[in-house]
């Protein structure tokens, strides 16, 4: 393992409050906003089975992750725990999935608060935030967890108020929550596959690990209480939802919650649901640029990135190259392009990054019952991965396939040059 002086460390001053609000921050989040209309559209009536398939993956991942967590308190997650549990290049491409999945997914939220808030100029207001939250970031990461929480708190209401309306609604019909698979098997799982665009965010708590204090304490117990809390939104809003729309018209929206709100009769609410969908937006940014930062940060210190991103700004104690590297990329990206698109080739990336996270988590204990959990988070990740849209697969592949030339021609400049670095 490459090491790093104390001055390159990063300032452990993250409770568990604090973990556990920004892996909210990042799950409860756009995702939830997005990823229901698709996931019916796939899984018809077999919606909230895909949620509970989903949720024993991520579930799996999350204590894999967390013991992992606990034996290596460095920036990085599971581009630490690969490199140091199976090797060299498994740490790599997990990294790698881990920053160009989640760069796209950057650049997808940011546009994302660009259509809620002036959709005329939703690139324009994708760059300012892209730029604003990356000021944040760079100004210390308890500036960043302390905006988290104003956002998730916004985000909680919102969607508080959404159940609430839409259960105690006279158009609200539990004979919609028919838990069949109508959409099929191979529905059901891309539904599954595709919330876990939604539920992916715990990574952050992880990726944290060298800003947490007594991370083998703190982060066992940030990652399980932030995805049971997610769990219980998710499962609460997919309910209310589904029971005023149903899964065909769930599936056709354009704004799920928006059109929910309205079918139960209070369409005044519409506009307080886009404003929350813009503020999640924002929190989904602000702590995707935190996790990006620091895989990067990982990653240059081990010189798979520049070494330039490694360094550790002397007063806010944050990787501050990296963060504006990161930041700069994002914005040209929600300048020119439109990612929105960018949720099922999301999904892959962090699916194969997962899968990684358990087969490190495997090597941890030999006993049978030790290794189930990873078994079955691995079988899930890679499953779920394969039975996204076809398009989702192909891309997510070609982006794997890069990294490994990438890292294949690095190791032959290495070994060209005598093995020095």
């Amino acid at each position: 393992m490459t090491g790093s002086s104390s001055a390159s460390q990063l300032r452990r001053t993250l409770g568990v409050g604090d973990a556990v609000v920004i892996g909210l921050g990042s799950m409860v989040g756009a995702g939830i906003f997005a990823a229901l209309a698709p996931a019916a559209r796939a899984a018809g009536s077999g919606l909230l089975l895909g949620l509970a398939v989903v949720a024993v993956v991520a579930y799996c991942n999350a204590t894999s992750s967390a013991r992992l967590a606990a034996l290596y308190p460095a920036s990085g997650g599971t581009y630490v725990y690969g490199r140091e549990r199976l090797g060299e290049f498994w740490g790599y491409l997990a990294g790698w999935s881990f920053v160009v999945g989640k760069t796209a997914s950057c650049a997808a939220m940011a546009l994302t608060v660009g259509a809620y808030v002036w959709p005329a100029q939703a690139h324009a207001v994708a760059v300012a935030a892209v730029v604003a939250l990356t000021a944040v970031n760079y100004g210390g990461v308890q500036k960043s967890a302390w905006l988290t929480r104003v956002i998730v708190a916004v985000v909680l209401a919102v969607l508080a108020c959404v159940v609430v309306v839409c259960l105690g609604s006279g158009e609200s019909d539990a004979g919609r929550l028919d838990v069949g698979v109508s959409g099929g098997v191979g529905g059901m799982l891309q539904a599954a596959g595709l919330l876990f665009f939604a539920f992916a965010g715990y990574a952050r708590i992880a990726t944290l690990g060298e800003e947490v204090r007594d991370p083998a304490r703190t982060i066992p117990r940030a990652i399980p209480l932030a995805l049971g809390i997610a769990l219980v939104v998710y499962a609460c809003v997919a309910v209310a939802v589904l029971s005023v729309l149903g899964s065909e018209a769930l599936g056709e929206a354009g704004a799920p919650l928006a059109d929910a709100v309205r079918a139960a009769g209070v369409p005044g609410l519409a506009p307080v649901v886009r404003v929350g969908a813009a503020v999640a937006a924002l929190g989904s940014l602000l702590a995707l640029i935190l996790g990006v930062s620091r895989t990067t940060l990982a990653m240059a210190r081990d010189r798979h990135l520049p070494g330039a991103l490694a360094a550790v700004h002397p007063r806010f104690q944050v990787p501050h190259r990296a963060e504006l590297a990161v930041g700069a990329v994002v914005a040209v990206l929600a300048a020119t392009v439109d990612v929105r698109g960018a949720i099922g080739f999301s999904s892959f990336g962090v699916l194969a990054y997962y899968a990684v996270a358990n087969a490190s988590a495997w090597t941890l204990d030999s006993k049978p019952t030790a290794r189930l959990v990873p078994a079955v988070g691995l079988l899930g990740c890679v499953v779920l991965a394969f039975s996204l849209p076809g398009i989702s697969v192909v891309a997510g592949a070609g982006v794997l396939a890069v990294g490994v030339i990438a890292y294949g021609v690095r190791r032959w400049v290495v070994e060209r040059s005598g093995g020095g670095e």
